[in-house]
């Protein structure tokens, strides 16, 4: 299984928006966060982008951490029944 990489642009520009307030938050944290966000909403648990990164920095960094513990970077799926605050749920495919 090929992993989704597809993006609109208006989803890539909040992705890189997120991404740059996880490296604000965490230090330079290079892309390692965006391929997470990608791979997360892409792959069948799409996220609601514009409220994460609008949210509080707890909710932010809880969303933002745990998406990248609980990634199988093979499959794109989201592990161990983890699932982010933020998620679309009316449009996942858990």
């Amino acid at each position: 299984m090929d992993i989704n990489w597809s993006t609109t642009e208006d989803d890539y520009e909040l992705i890189r928006k997120i991404t740059d307030r996880a490296n604000g938050l965490l230090g330079d944290v290079g892309l390692g966060v965006m391929m997470d966000i990608i791979v997360c909403h892409c792959n069948g648990c799409p996220l609601k982008l514009e409220q994460l990164l609008a949210a509080d920095d707890r909710n932010f960094l809880r969303d933002i951490t745990d998406i990248g513990m609980h990634l199988d970077r093979i499959t794109g799926k989201l592990t161990d029944h983890f699932l982010p605050r933020f998620a679309d749920l009316e449009s996942a495919t858990l």
